[in-house]
């Protein structure tokens, strides 16, 4: 049941991410769950780092920081991808 909550919750947060970064278009349904669940990651570690937010409990700083990772690490991906305007 944690894997089903796991999936929805990274799809949700990568898709969030990909709006923000206008990446919408172009990130299919599993792009999104791995983004989302690696950004959590991401976001996770650095609201340890400054005591903000907790991996053992769901809170909203969790969420956003849970974006915030998701946010950063599209933001890696287009600088390597050489995105164009």
């Amino acid at each position: 049941m944690y894997i089903l909550l796991w999936l929805l919750f990274g799809a949700f947060v990568g898709w969030i991410a990909s709006i923000l970064t206008h990446n919408n278009l172009r990130m299919g349904l599993l792009s999104n769950i791995v983004v989302g669940l690696v950004g959590s990651v991401i976001g996770g570690v650095v609201a340890e780092f400054f005591n903000l937010a907790s991996f053992n409990s769901f809170s909203f700083w969790g969420f956003v920081f849970a974006i915030l990772g998701a946010v950063i690490l599209l933001a890696i991906i287009n600088a390597f991808r050489g995105r164009r305007h």
